[in-house]
C-alpha cells in the first residue's frame, strides 16, 4: 500500500474563462478575483456578500484561494449552475513512499467522477482505490513489455492506464499490487528503477510521457488541475426543506447533488439569477417574449412564463416550435357568414350547425389536453424533480421522423415498447420507443427508465437524447446504434466476432455495471442484464440498454424487495428464490452472458435435453475436464487454453448460488481488463523473434493464469473457490 502526500501550490497564472452557462444578469451577487468570477455560496473573506461557512476565498496577490481542510488551494474556476471548483493541488501517491491520504472528509466538496480521471504511471501494477472497509471502488491495470511499446501521450494501458473516479469520493487512498512481480526481468525501464504513481488530475489535462516513469521526476510534486464538485450540507432536499438552514431562495427548487453528498438549488423554469440569494439578486423572471421570442404572433410576458395569442378568428398554441397559430376560426367565421343568410329562413338550422361545430372544437381540444396529460405531465414532471437536461420532442417531429410509426421503421421489440429508427428535420439518426399498450404499469415502466437514464453518464450505457410530453403513449427518444444487439451477433454464425472484440464488449459490460452499482446517487441494479440488452455501435462499442426493470437500491441498504422480473436462463436463482435484489443478480447475469461470448451458444437451448441451461450445461463440462467440448472452436484458437480456462473461472465464481460469495462487478470488470492487457501483451511478443522476448512471452502466458487473483477479497476468494482454484505451479519457461 502506498501513501499518497498532498501538496499546495500557489499558482501565478489563472484560468479566466468562464463557462456560458455561467452568466447571470445580476452583477451585485458576482465579485472577482484576478478576472475569475466568485458568486454565493462562494465569497471572498469581508466581502459582500459575505460567504457560507465553508466556502471562503481569500484573494491573493496571486489570484483566488480556497480553503479545504486548513490547507489553500489555487482556484481556476468556479460554476455556480454546474456545482464544481476546479483547483491545482497535487493529489498524487507514489508506490514507494509511506502511506498517507488526500481527505475531503468534513468539507462540502467531493472529487468530481464526471471531469477528473483517476490515472495510473508505471509498470505491470494495479492501482485500486480503496473504499474504506467496503474493499476497493475502483482502480485500473498497467502493463510494460519492451520500451518500445511505450508511447508518449498514449495511456491506454502500457504505462499508462486511466479509469473513472467513483462518485461521492471523499478520501483517496490506494494499494499499488505487482501483477507480474515472477517475471525474470528486472522491473525497470530507460535503465531507471520504476516505482508506481497514481492520481487524480482534470479530464484531458493530463498527457502521458515517458519521463513521468522516472522517480527524478517524481522527486519534485506535479501540479495538476483538480475538480471538485462542491453542495449544501444538510441531507437530501427532502430532509433540507424542512431545516431552517434551508440555503434554496424565492422562485428555485432544490434537487440532490449528483455525488450523491447534499443538495444544490437552481433557479425554477422561467427565472434566473442566483438561487441561493434573495431579492434582486437571487432569481428574477424572465422576459422570454423579449429574449427568446417564442410566439408567431402576440406575446405577453407573465411570472416565470409567458402566453401567445393568436390573431381573433384563428387557434392554436401561438408557439413558433409548436402548432403555431390555425385557420380553424377562420373557417368557423367564414361559415357563420356563409349561413347568416339563411338564418331567418332557417334559424334553428344555422344555429345548431354552430352549435354543434363549437362541440366538436372544445370535445377536440378536451381529446388533445387529454392526451398531453396521460403520458406527458408524469414524465415533465419526474423531468423536472430530476433535473434531466433532455430535449424535448414534439409528436408530430417524432410522426414525420418514422413515417408515422411505419412498422417499415420497426428496429426492436420488447415486453415494454417497440423500437422504431427516425431520421430528425437535422438529418440526426435516433432510437424511438414507443409503448405497447396504455396502461399504468406500461407508464411506470417508461418512467423509471427516464428517470435512471437522466441520473447516468457512461460511453458504455445508451444515452436517452429526449422524450415525447404530447402522447398519450409514452415516447423516448435514445440515440441510434447501428449494429443492433450482441444476442444477434453471437448466433449469427455467419457474422465473424473475434475473441479480442468479445473480451473488450466483455469489459465494457462490465465496466458500466460497475459504474451503475457503484458511482450513481444509489446504486442502480439493472435487473435484466443479457446480450439482447447489449448494443454494438459502428466501432463494436458496448452500450448497456432497457433500464424499464432497473431498480436503485437506497443507501445504506443491501437489498430491495421486488416482484421476480427478468429473463429465463439470465436470472439469479438466489433472487428468483427470495425476491431479494441485490447488486449481485446483475453479476450472475453477467456471468451468463460471459459465458455466452465463450461459447457462442444461448442461455436457454433446446439442444440440451438432459440439462436445464447453458450456465449449468458449462459448469457441468468443466468440472468433468471437458471445458473446450462446449468452448467456440474460434476462441479456443485465438485465446489458447490457458486464457479460456481463466475466463471460465471468472463466470463461474459470477454464477455462484450464494450471491454473497460472487465477486462485485468492480472486482470482475477489473480483472477482465488485466486479462484483456495481458493477452494483447502475449500476442505481441509472441510475434517477436528476440529469444529473451520468447522466454517473456512464456511466463506472460503462464501468468495469464495469476491474473485471475486480481479480485478484491485476493486470497479469500481463492480459498473458496475450492476445485476452481488453480494449482500452485513453477512458473520457469
Amino acid at each position: 500500500m502506498a501513501k499518497l502526500t498532498l501538496y499546495l501550490l500557489l499558482p501565478s497564472i489563472f484560468l479566466t474563462c468562464v463557462s456560458a452557462s455561467y452568466v447571470h444578469s445580476v452583477d451585485s451577487s458576482t465579485s472577482k478575483c484576478s478576472d475569475i468570477p466568485i458568486s454565493y455560496p462562494f465569497g471572498i473573506i469581508g466581502g459582500n456578500p459575505a460567504p457560507a461557512q465553508g466556502f471562503e476565498i481569500r484573494c491573493a496577490s496571486s489570484g483566488p484561494m480556497v480553503r479545504i481542510n486548513n490547507v489553500m488551494f489555487g482556484v481556476l474556476n468556479i460554476s455556480l449552475l454546474d456545482g464544481f471548483v476546479s483547483i491545482l493541488a497535487s493529489a498524487t501517491s507514489q508506490q514507494c513512499k509511506r502511506n498517507s491520504s488526500f481527505s475531503l472528509e468534513g468539507t462540502n466538496f467531493t472529487f468530481s467522477d464526471t471531469r477528473n480521471k483517476f490515472t495510473a504511471v508505471g509498470c505491470d501494477m494495479v492501482a485500486m482505490l480503496l473504499n474504506g472497509s467496503s474493499g476497493y471502488s475502483g482502480g485500473c491495470a498497467s502493463f510494460c513489455s519492451t520500451e518500445s511499446n511505450i508511447i508518449d501521450g498514449m495511456c491506454s494501458g502500457v504505462a499508462c492506464c486511466q479509469a473513472s473516479v467513483p462518485k461521492g469520493l471523499k478520501k483517496l487512498e490506494l494499494e499499488f499490487t505487482n501483477i507480474t512481480g515472477q517475471l525474470s526481468r528486472p522491473n525497470k525501464v530507460n535503465n531507471t528503477p520504476t516505482c508506481a504513481e497514481a492520481f487524480i488530475v482534470e479530464q484531458n489535462s493530463y498527457v502521458f510521457s515517458n519521463v513521468d516513469l522516472s522517480n527524478t521526476n517524481r522527486n519534485n510534486p506535479q501540479y495538476r488541475p483538480v475538480v471538485l464538485e462542491w453542495s449544501i450540507d444538510g441531507g437530501y432536499c427532502e430532509e433540507a426543506n424542512r431545516s431552517m438552514s434551508y440555503a434554496c431562495k424565492e422562485n428555485s427548487y432544490c434537487y440532490n447533488s449528483s455525488n450523491g453528498i447534499g443538495y444544490r438549488c437552481n433557479c425554477t423554469i422561467g427565472f434566473q439569477g442566483n438561487p441561493y440569494l434573495q431579492g434582486p439578486d437571487g432569481c428574477q423572471d424572465i422576459d422570454e417574449c423579449t429574449i427568446k421570442r417564442p410566439c408567431t404572433h402576440k406575446c405577453i410576458n407573465t411570472k416565470g412564463s409567458f402566453q401567445c395569442m393568436c390573431p381573433a378568428g384563428m387557434r392554436g398554441d401561438g408557439l413558433k416550435e409548436g402548432s403555431g397559430c390555425n385557420g380553424i376560426g377562420t373557417m368557423l367565421i367564414g361559415i357563420g357568414k356563409f349561413l347568416k343568410p339563411c338564418l331567418p329562413v332557417l334559424p334553428f338550422t344555422g344555429l345548431a350547425l354552430l352549435l354543434l361545430l363549437l362541440i366538436l372544437m372544445f370535445w377536440t381540444h378536451w381529446l388533445v389536453k387529454k392526451r398531453k396529460h396521460n403520458g406527458g405531465m408524469l414524465l415533465k414532471q419526474k423531468m423536472f424533480s430530476q433535473g434531466a437536461p433532455l430535449r424535448i420532442f414534439t409528436s408530430s417531429e417524432l410522426d414525420k421522423a418514422t413515417g408515422n410509426f411505419s412498422g417499415d421503421n420497426i428496429i426492436g421489440r420488447g415486453g415494454f415498447g417497440i423500437v422504431y429508427k427516425g431520421i430528425l428535420s437535422d438529418q440526426m439518426v435516433v432510437a424511438i420507443k414507443k409503448a405497447q399498450r396504455v396502461d399504468q404499469n406500461q407508464m411506470e415502466q417508461f418512467i423509471n427508465e427516464l428517470v435512471i437514464l437522466s441520473q447516468v453518464n457512461h460511453k458504455n450505457v445508451v444515452r436517452l437524447l429526449g422524450c415525447c410530453l404530447e402522447t398519450e403513449l409514452p415516447l423516448l427518444v435514445y440515440e441510434f446504434i447501428t449494429n443492433g444487439a450482441l444476442f444477434h451477433r453471437l448466433h449469427n454464425t455467419s457474422l465473424p466476432i473475434s475473441w479480442e472484440d468479445r473480451l473488450r464488449i466483455a469489459v465494457e459490460t462490465a465496466s458500466a455495471l460497475a459504474y451503475l452499482h457503484l458511482a450513481t446517487k444509489e446504486p442502480i441494479i439493472h435487473r435484466d442484464v443479457k446480450s439482447s440488452n447489449i448494443l454494438l455501435d459502428e466501432n463494436f462499442t458496448a452500450k448497456v440498454s432497457d433500464f424499464g426493470a432497473s431498480r436503485p437500491i437506497p443507501q445504506n441498504q443491501t437489498h430491495v424487495t421486488t416482484l421476480v422480473q427478468g429473463t429465463l436462463g439470465y436470472m439469479d436463482p438466489e433472487y428468483f428464490q427470495t425476491s431479494q435484489l441485490t447488486e449481485k443478480s446483475d453479476v450472475y447475469s453477467f456471468g451468463v452472458v460471459l459465458i455466452e461470448l465463450l461459447t457462442r451458444q444461448k442461455p436457454i437451448d433446446g439442444k440440451m435435453d438432459d440439462v436445464r441451461n447453458l450456465a449449468y450445461h458449462f459448469s457441468m463440462l468443466f468440472y468433468q475436464n471437458q471445458l473446450l467440448e462446449i468452448v467456440d472452436p474460434q476462441v479456443a484458437e485465438e485465446a489458447g487454453t490457458k486464457h479460456v480456462k481463466t475466463v471460465a473461472q471468472l463466470a463461474l465464481r459470477c454464477l455462484r448460488s450464494k450471491g454473497e460469495e460472487r465477486p462485485r462487478m468492480i472486482e470482475v470488470a477489473i480483472e477482465l481488463e488485466a486479462l484483456r492487457r495481458l493477452m494483447k501483451q502475449h500476442s505481441l511478443l509472441q510475434s517477436e523473434e528476440d529469444p529473451m522476448l520468447c522466454e517473456l512471452s512464456c511466463h506472460i502466458d503462464m501468468n495469464i493464469e495469476a491474473s485471475s487473483r486480481l479480485s478484491l477479497d485476493n486470497t479469500k476468494e481463492e480459498e473458496s473457490m475450492g476445485t476452481i482454484m488453480l494449482p500452485n505451479r513453477d512458473l520457469s519457461c
